[in-house]
C-alpha cells in the first residue's frame, strides 16, 4: 500500500465536492423547465492566481468601493479550487411567454433587445434566469456542506471570472472552496 498524505486526500477530496456542486447545479429545479446553467471548476494554482490577480486589478478601479475585491482575492489564493456558476439571460419559452415585466420589458421586447456589458453582467436579463442562478448556487453549497467542505458564494469571484472571459455567461458567481481547520472565508469581517 502506498500511503497517501492528508494535503493530497484533501485536494482531492475538494475536487470530488466540486464536481458534485457542478451536478447539484445542473440537477436543480429550473424554472418554467428550461436550463441555462453553465459551471466550470477552477482546479491549477495559475488558474487561481490569474484570477486573483485579476480580482486585484477590478479593485483598483475604485479602491474604496471595491476593497473587497482585494479582500476575496486572497480568499481565492487560499483555495484549493473555485466552482463558477453561470447563467445565460435570455427569456423562457417565448412561444408561451410569462412577460413577468421584472427586466422592465416583455418578453418579445427583451429577446430582440441588444445585450450590453452593464457593469458586471450582460443585461437586459431575464429574471427567471437569475432565480434558477440562485437555486443552483443553493443547492452547490448545500452539497459542499454535506461533504464538509469550506466555501462561500462570492460575486466578486464570478465578475471577475466573467471579465476576463473564463466563462461566457450573462452572469456569473463564483464558490471558493478549502479544507481546512477554519473556514478561512468567514474570519470576522
Amino acid at each position: 500500500m502506498v500511503p497517501v498524505s492528508s494535503n493530497e486526500l484533501e485536494k482531492d477530496g475538494v475536487l470530488t465536492a466540486a464536481r458534485l456542486m457542478a451536478v447539484a447545479a445542473r440537477t436543480a429545479p429550473k424554472t418554467r423547465g428550461l436550463d441555462s446553467v453553465k459551471t466550470m471548476i477552477l482546479k491549477e494554482p495559475d488558474e487561481l492566481e490569474k484570477l486573483a490577480a485579476a480580482m486585484e486589478g477590478v479593485s483598483r478601479e475604485d479602491p474604496e468601493r471595491l476593497a473587497f475585491f482585494r479582500r476575496n482575492a486572497d480568499d481565492v489564493r487560499k483555495s484549493a479550487a473555485v466552482l463558477l456558476i453561470g447563467v445565460t439571460g435570455e427569456p423562457k419559452r417565448l412561444e408561451s411567454p410569462l412577460n413577468c415585466g421584472a427586466c422592465g420589458m416583455d418578453c418579445a421586447a427583451m429577446s430582440k433587445a441588444k445585450k450590453k456589458e452593464r457593469g458586471t453582467a450582460r443585461g437586459p436579463m431575464c429574471h427567471m434566469q437569475s432565480i434558477d442562478l440562485g437555486i443552483a448556487l443553493g443547492v452547490a453549497v448545500k452539497a459542499a456542506s454535506d461533504f464538509g467542505v469550506d466555501n462561500r458564494i462570492m460575486y466578486s469571484v464570478g465578475t471577475t471570472a466573467r471579465i476576463i472571459k473564463l466563462m461566457d455567461a450573462d452572469l456569473v458567481i463564483g464558490i471558493p472552496l478549502s479544507v481546512t481547520g477554519k473556514n478561512p472565508y468567514f474570519t470576522g469581517r
